[in-house]
């Protein structure tokens, strides 16, 4: 379709209607009289039916018409939009076409025109079809997120069609419900009257009570059936409903309906259908395969059960099923079980049932399994002259085998060289044994090969060949066999025709090389080291391996290779031995087809690990007048000696067996030491047959005499007030099952007279076995055969203690610790391996562990450390055909790609969480992928989660909620490469972006954010809801918002850093030499009560100040980053810093309440001791009150303090305001005594004119404001400007300047500057008596004038109180009064 040539505005409404005839396309469309009237005043032709779908026929059906309108006056579609809402549906047919029903009407496409371009937009809810999108130019949108799907704006109305369409899948809920009334037959009958009547009236009742369900859409009655008469509808939504939502949507159906229709709410039924997907994985299974069987359904319900057999017995999660169910999208439901280890006993019927209030879905499947066989030879011969003797092992079924391994057992040691070729199931073992490995004395010696086919899903099935190696000087042997023999040649060629592998037999090209191995016996014990030296006398050679007796290959970190001219090397070396490593080893040179063999016996005698000797307690207090109980335990029961040492003591331990754990045990008595008090180290010695011996940490005892000991527990031990004691939680009060080991510590602190637990690091048994089988798993000989298996078993056990993990630090720093010991291991990692490893990390990323996180990163950096585990399985992940290009989770998402020869796509991968609100892309392009070595792997992982553990101290400056990328690739990059990613910014306001990796060698290796080789670029957009980033190296990536306030490490906070110390030193050096003066001038500037009470206050505002201060720097010692945070010193700080800076502020609103009382109500009078006591009550009390009352809320939540500094909260709990309220209500009221103050001053009365005595008192007055401003806290008002999201840096310098010298300004203006203070100063310095009385006789001279009752000043001053100096002033008491007046006031001034 084209869009009209002179159209200025023009949209579209979709019609749906529902029919019983045949609806008549060529005929005038039907559309309301709105429409039409519109159509006519604009003038345009009459709407055209872009598209109809109609059908004729007895039953109703719904058909869908398209219609484009066309106008130029753009607010008649608001109009319209209006009169669409007021439409009460269904609209029933007119007489033209009674049949015909209107469901409902909508406004889905809208065209505007944009210059030259008409631009055509979707409504809410309706979008283009993909299809449509790629076709047609689209419009720039600033929000792609449904990118893939769908697209919301197109330049133009596609030529072809079709306009705008619901975006979303509708779901339909069928359901049936039983009406208490008598079934007519005109019920079948739907062009009846009842029937319509019947299908209007429940149509509306329905549409009332189901439009309350998310995305409902429509609800269409079909049919009526006898049972008195049950209802049969079918309810149309676009999401899933939630839990209990139909319930409720069903109460209100009845309240709407007519109650004559009598329904019958407890009849409501689900109608089952086949929207069920059940899938089984892998298709065909074998004996001992991992077998997953999926169910799939479009509602979202975790309410999902799995059954098996006919009797439908209930599945549970156990060792050997695991049941794991997700919402994908917020659309589906998909629930997974998991059968380890699948056998004939498990084969049968399996069904999932999924159940949502009336719904129940649910499909059934039949799981076969088929048994492996092996074809091969029970029994070989052969003779030892150096000919190859191919042994021949093949699958007779068809499967996708991921390896084929061979072994062999037996008195001799005969290797081969294995070949294998999976399309044929087939596998070749090619022994080459000669005279030496066969001695005559060995001749008829049965050596068993096994030739183990093993599936990609974890089944095996192996075949025994017995092998009777006879040597080349037994004749008889030699004879009998020899048509055996050349069969065996002969076999050879066949075998190579099976694997398409050319065998190189020709003597010519192969070289036998002579080895010479480490000739000393070796034996040692567990935990020492050994090493074995293989030397080879030929350089050439094609590899260098080790096996053990059984055949199994040593991974290669324990072993280097190096040539020389002279020949090779090979040395294997085991720092740490465990009994796995006791046994026959084999050094072997493979040249082609020729190995040459050296073997070495090692004895590994067993001797416990220092790590894993358990000892009670760590430290404990004693009397020294008590014995004391050591004991050290350990997971076997060995023949041992084990002893304790006490200083330069030793003695005997007993032995104790309970279950699996074996504890030696003594007791101490400190009277063989003979004197206490003293600290003791104790140990325990354990000795075995080989007399190596270990010793264990150290247990630690302080003995005291017992006088100021007031916690006693018989677990725990005793201690004093404050003590801090550390024990295992194998030996702690801590609740554990009888036999299980918890591993970790608990720390027990002396409180008062009882032990509380001050932190508990325990971790649970399942998780702690695991952590024990990692470390020794990463010193097995064969740790990268057992790393799959544990990596399964890891996630499991990581499933069922999901609840454990989120309460326990312990165990979350566990599972971290053991990922990061398995990260270490593989050099190639599987899908199976990788899916378990994600799986592990979704458990232990899901935001209910955020608060164990943060616990967790308060001693450690283990978050750093979980990415570099990621980093290092993403990076050994080898990609197949077979291998999914992504895993999902809803804590972590994985996509890949293999580059292949001659690969012209770009690496383009998206992620989005819809519950975290995130989404971010990765883009890699074609110049930069044509640097990548063929078959490399690349790797995305994105979490988002994990931005919020890492470093959370760097966040507290500097943060946004976005995602964490991690992009690896498999082979080593050479050239320079860039990488370009795309953020979601949910912040857009928050600051300037940046793009940042997380460097791992930042922070002594704990790892930080930095922005080296990234940038922001403008992607031309114009969109802060997302950030565009550019980097020239891979790792993990992620965007950071630079606040506005200073950062650290930049020049701004630095300078400010600079201000605030050296002012902080002046401060407290000024305001103790403000004290200093007070107490010398104390008697002569106190003479009257006025200026007593403002030297009190200024003796009180100056020691709050200097406490204030000094709190101020031991809040910084303790938050200082060399040392940990103290958490109760660092309440006590911000606790005493918000209550003296309180009193600052409470004292300055005294000493302003004072000046207004004395220059306003100059003839009210209170004693001394009336006005001290409201001073006192005034600057302490209320500082006192407001700071007990926010640390009393806040405390108990712990959200007093903030996470980074000693200093009130503002981001949980807003207690920040607690201080700046009562300060800047104190700045208001300061200045308005101020203002009013001078402008009582200033104002003259009536006739008077300034005379001399007033422009002194002006200047007087001068001064006075110039001690108010920083005495009174106007500068404070700075900090107004500085809290406002980007304020200029003059407000922070000015603010931080005046504040910083307030304790210099005090000692200047409050306190030097007073010509009292001076007159008093340079009396104690005996300066000249005369200068003494003359200024007394001045300041007496220039006072009694100026505030006598006749001074126009003092009139002033009568007059606020309507006063006109009608007092006698030759009365001596008058005189006097003003006189004492006179003076307070202006010793206030001064």
């Amino acid at each position: 379709m084209k869009a009209p040539r002179k159209i200025t505005f023009c949209f579209v409404v979709v019609v749906i209607c529902s029919s019983e005839a045949t609806l008549n396309l060529n005929s005038e469309p039907t559309a309301h009289s709105l429409i039409l009237h519109e159509h006519e005043l604009a003038g345009e032709e009459p709407p055209r039916q872009k598209r109809a779908v109609a059908a004729s026929g007895p039953v109703a059906e719904e058909c869908t018409v398209d219609i484009e309108i066309s106008f130029e006056n753009v607010s008649f579609l608001e109009s319209v939009r209006a009169h669409l809402n007021s439409l009460s549906f269904p609209i029933q047919g007119n007489s033209t076409d009674p049949a015909t029903d209107i469901l409902s009407i909508a406004v889905t496409t809208v065209c505007k025109p944009a210059g030259n371009e008409l631009l055509c937009s979707c409504e809410k809810g309706y979008a283009w079809p993909w299809d449509t999108c790629l076709h047609n130019p689209t419009c720039q949108e600033p929000d792609s997120t449904l990118s893939g799907l769908y697209c919301s704006c197109l330049k133009g109305l596609p030529p072809q069609g079709p306009f705008c369409q619901l975006s979303e899948a509708y779901i339909t809920l069928k359901i049936k419900v039983k009406l208490n009334v008598g079934f007519q037959n005109d019920l079948k009958n739907t062009s009846s009257a009842l029937y319509r009547s019947y299908k209007t009236d429940l149509e509306r009742a329905f549409r009332e009570g189901y439009k309350t369900l998310p995305g409902f859409r429509s609800v269409t009655v079909m049919q009526f059936t006898e049972g008195s008469v049950v209802v049969d509808y079918a309810v149309r939504v676009t999401t899933s409903p939630l839990p209990g939502s139909i319930h409720k949507a069903n109460e209100q159906v009845t309240q709407n309906l007519n109650q004559t229709y009598r329904m019958d709410y407890s009849s409501f039924q689900g109608v089952p259908n086949n929207e069920t997907k059940f899938t089984v994985t892998p298709e065909v299974i074998f004996e001992g395969d991992n077998v997953t069987l999926e169910c799939e359904n479009e509602i979202v319900s975790y309410n999902v059960s799995w059954y098996y057999g006919e009797n439908r017995s209930d599945i549970q999660n156990s060792s050997r099923f695991l049941i794991y169910t997700t919402v994908l999208n917020n659309m589906s439901s998909v629930s997974r079980l998991t059968i380890y280890n699948f056998t004939e006993h498990d084969a049968g019927e399996y069904a999932c049932k999924l159940i949502l209030d009336i719904f129940e879905y649910g499909t059934t499947k039949k799981i076969d399994v088929t048994p492996i066989r092996i074809l091969a030879k029970d029994e070989r011969k052969v003779v030892c002259d150096n000919n190859p003797i191919s042994l021949n092992c093949c699958s007779e079924n068809t499967a996708n085998w991921s390896k084929i391994e061979w072994k062999q057992e037996g008195k001799i040691s005969i290797l081969g060289n294995p070949e294998t070729d999976l399309d044929s199931s087939c596998s070749t073992y090619t022994l080459k044994a000669d005279g030496t490995q066969c001695p005559s004395g060995s001749s008829g010696t049965t050596v068993t090969y096994t030739c183990e086919f093993i599936s990609a899903y974890g089944a095996r099935g192996s075949k025994n060949i017995a092998v009777t190696f006879t040597s080349v000087g037994d004749n008889t042997s030699y004879k009998g066999d020899m048509q055996e023999v050349l069969r065996h040649v002969m076999g050879v060629s066949t075998v190579q025709s099976i694997t398409r592998n050319s065998l190189e037999t020709s003597k010519a090209q192969e070289q036998q090389a002579n080895l010479t191995i480490t000739p000393d016996p070796i034996s040692v014990s567990e935990g020492q080291s050994f090493s074995i030296k293989c030397i080879s006398d030929v350089s050439n050679y094609d590899e260098v391996y080790w096996n053990t007796s059984a055949g199994i290959k040593i991974h290669q970190r324990f072993y280097t290779m190096r040539r020389n001219q002279d020949g090779a090397e090979s040395v294997l070396t085991v720092n740490s031995s465990t009994r796995e490593w006791n046994g026959t080893y084999h050094c072997i040179f493979r040249y082609k087809n020729s190995y040459s063999v050296a073997t070495k016996d090692v004895t590994v005698y067993p001797l416990p690990l220092e790590s894993d000797i358990m000892r009670d307690p760590l430290e404990v207090t004693g009397l020294c007048t008590s014995s004391h109980q050591f004991k050290c335990c350990i997971e076997e029961d060995e023949d041992y000696s084990v002893t304790f040492h006490v200083d330069s003591l030793s003695f005997p331990a007993a032995k104790e067996v309970n279950g699996k754990q074996v504890c030696y045990k003594y007791n101490f008595a400190p009277s063989l030491l003979g004197w206490c008090p003293k600290n003791i180290d104790v140990f325990c010695h354990f000795t075995n047959v080989a007399n190596n011996s270990v010793r264990s940490p150290s247990m630690k005892l302080s003995l005291v005499p017992g006088e100021n000991i007031t916690c006693w527990d018989p677990v725990i031990g005793i201690g004093e007030p404050g003590k801090v004691i550390q024990k295992l939680c194998q030996f702690s009060s801590v609740p554990r099952i009888h036999g299980q080991i918890v591993g970790g510590i608990v720390k027990y602190k002396c409180m008062g007279s009882q032990w509380k637990v001050e932190k508990k690091s325990c971790i649970s048994p399942p998780i702690n076995g695991l952590l024990q089988l990692a470390k020794a798993l990463i010193k097995s000989p064969s740790q990268d055969q057992k790393l799959p298996v544990y990596l399964k078993d890891l996630s499991v056990s990581t499933g069922k203690e999901e609840p454990n993990i989120r309460s326990s630090p312990g165990s979350l720093g566990a599972i971290i610790s053991i990922l990061d010991l398995l990260s270490t291991v593989p050099t190639q990692v599987n899908s199976e391996m990788m899916k378990d490893v994600l799986s592990t990390i979704n458990v232990i990323l899901d935001k209910s562990t955020l608060g164990t996180w943060e616990m967790l990163q308060q001693e450690s950096h283990q978050s750093s450390q979980l990415l570099q585990s990621v980093e290092r399985f993403s990076q050994a992940l080898q990609l197949g055909d077979s291998t999914p290009s992504f895993l999902f989770h809803p804590n972590v998402q994985m996509k890949s790609m293999v580059i292949k020869r001659g690969h012209t796509q770009i690496y383009q991968q998206k992620f989005v969480f819809t519950d975290s609100n995130l989404w971010g892309d990765v883009a890699i392009d074609e110049c930069q992928l044509g640097n990548l070595q063929p078959d490399s792997s690349i790797v995305t992982v994105a979490f988002p989660t994990l931005k919020a553990i890492l470093a959370q101290d760097v966040q507290e400056t500097a943060s946004s909620n976005s995602l964490v990328m991690t992009t690896t690739i498999s082979h080593k990059i050479t050239k320079p490469f860039r990488i370009s990613m795309t953020f979601k910014n949910n912040h857009p306001s928050d600051g300037k972006p940046q793009c940042v990796f997380w460097n791992f060698s930042l922070a002594n290796y704990t790892g930080g954010w930095d922005s080296s080789g990234c940038s922001v670029e403008d992607d031309g957009r114009g969109d802060r809801d997302r950030v565009l980033c550019k980097c020239n190296h891979l790792t993990s990536f992620s965007i950071l918002m630079s606040p506005d306030s200073p950062g650290p490490g930049t020049l701004m906070e630095i300078l400010l850093d600079i201000i605030s110390y050296i002012g902080l030193g002046f401060s407290i050096l000024s305001l103790a030499a403000c004290l200093v003066v007070e107490a010398m001038v104390w008697k002569s500037v106190t003479k009257n009560r006025t200026s007593y009470m403002r030297h009190i206050c200024i003796v009180n505002i100056t020691s709050c100040l200097l406490i204030a201060d000094i709190w101020f720097i031991v809040a910084d010692a303790i938050h200082n980053g060399r040392y940990p945070l103290n958490k109760t010193a660092c309440v006590a700080a911000t606790f005493f810093i918000h209550f003296f800076y309180l009193s600052v502020f409470f004292w300055m609103l005294t000493l302003g309440l004072m000046l207004f009382y004395r220059l306003v109500f100059i003839l009210h009078d209170a004693s001394k001791s009336t006005q001290k006591a409201i001073a006192f009550c005034l600057g302490y009390g209320c500082p006192l009150i407001i700071s007990v009352i926010t640390v009393g809320v806040t405390q108990p939540q712990e959200v007093y303090m903030r996470k980074n500094a000693c200093w009130l909260n503002w981001e949980d709990t807003r207690a920040l305001l607690a201080f700046a309220v009562p300060a800047l209500i104190i700045v208001v009221i300061n200045v308005t005594i101020t203002v009013v103050v001078i402008s009582k001053i200033l104002r003259p009365s009536i006739g008077d004119k300034p005379s001399k005595q007033e422009k002194n008192s002006l200047f007087q007055i001068s001064k006075s404001i110039g001690v108010l401003t920083p005495l009174l806290g106007l500068t404070w008002g700075f900090g107004l400007a500085t809290v406002i999201q980007g304020s200029s840096a003059v407000f922070h310098i000015v603010f931080t300047l005046l504040n910083a010298f307030q304790g210099l300004f005090i000692l200047l203006f409050g306190c030097l500057w007073d010509q009292k203070v001076q007159e008093a100063l340079m009396n104690k310095f005996s300066l000249s008596r005369w200068s003494s009385q003359h200024s007394k006789s001045t300041s007496l001279a220039s006072s009694t004038p100026a505030f006598s009752m006749s001074s126009p000043i003092s009139r002033r001053f009568n007059n606020l109180f309507g006063k006109t100096g009608t007092y006698n002033v030759s009365s001596p008491e008058t005189t006097s009064s003003s006189l004492e007046n006179s003076s307070s006031a202006y010793s206030l001034l001064n």
